[in-house]
């Protein structure tokens, strides 16, 4: 949708272009199209119900995030429920951006509020008038160019279980049955945003991240929140990652494939000396048709 015909009243700018990805839409698309062509697609008949990308900026995880968008192929998705912590602010356990649209250098995103208030109806809500959080929008400009048209769901949830614990996963199962519900017999996508471990330790990564991805890929959903709840999981959209899990398998799916890990010593190559290394997993979340 082309932004310049929408009163501007009504959008959430952008505030990570030409820092976190390209700022120009044709230098946005090139480099977001080749990060899809160079992604893996893994083909089945099962249904997709739900996604794990990574949020940092493009340099470092946006081949990652392209094999989660690869998956997407010719599926027909309406709304995509986007899922992603909140870093700079407080909004309480789920906000919504009160705005009608997201831009991004490649368009404008509108928001489903025929969803939002049907949600609303469901769960404690806050609207915001303004936002900087970057793990929703990092997501868009991949969605664009898989999806096309679609309506948006971007909920920011501001409890992470690796600090709050079981006062975190209660909300987040509030919300997954909440989404469920609401998805049911509709073309919903579910997308978890989150990055992994983050620590000065490249081994400790690779070492943690793995464990991470062995309770994603086995869809043990309760081993994955006692691990997230222990510490040693830093996955910064943990409780998003828990909520997409729950609300696809509310929905009937009953397995995950992770299709491709890697962190930013990887990346990179500073893994010796590097100060900060920071994991990425992509995921498929489907419901098999046997």
């Amino acid at each position: 949708m082309n932004f310049q015909t929408i009163d501007p009243n009504t959008v959430r700018p952008s505030s990570i272009a030409g820092t976190w990805y390209p700022g120009s839409p044709g230098e946005l698309q090139a480099t977001v199209d080749d990060y899809l062509v160079h992604a893996e697609y893994f083909a089945t008949n099962d249904e997709l119900l739900a996604l794990i990308s990574p949020h940092a900026g493009y340099r470092y995880s946006g081949s990652t995030a392209a094999y989660a968008y690869r998956q997407l192929g010719q599926r027909q998705i309406d709304t995509v429920v986007l899922l992603g912590p909140s870093h700079h602010d407080n909004f309480g356990a789920f906000a919504i951006s009160a705005k009608q649209f997201y831009t991004t250098p490649l368009g404008a995103v509108e928001l489903d509020q025929e969803f939002i208030s049907a949600l609303a109806q469901e769960i404690p809500l806050a609207r915001v008038e303004h936002d900087r959080e970057h793990s929703l929008e990092i997501q868009l400009p991949f969605l664009q160019r898989t999806l096309g048209k679609f309506k948006l769901v971007p909920i920011m949830m501001s409890l992470p279980i690796y600090l709050a614990g079981m006062r975190a996963f209660a909300p987040a199962e509030q919300l997954a049955n909440a989404l469920a519900k609401l998805a049911f017999d509709r073309h919903v996508l579910f997308v978890a945003s989150s990055d992994l471990s983050h620590l000065p330790d490249y081994r400790a990564v690779k070492s943690f991240d793995a464990h991470t991805e062995e309770l994603v890929a086995s869809f043990n959903v309760p081993e994955l929140v006692a691990y997230m709840q222990s510490g040693d999981c830093r996955a910064c959209g943990d409780a998003p990652i828990i909520t997409a899990l729950l609300a696809a398998k509310a929905l009937g799916a009953n397995r995950a494939r992770v299709l491709h890990r890697t962190n930013s010593g990887d990346v990179t190559g500073e893994r010796e000396h590097s100060e900060y290394v920071v994991g990425y997993m992509a995921v498929g979340v489907y419901k098999s048709k046997q």
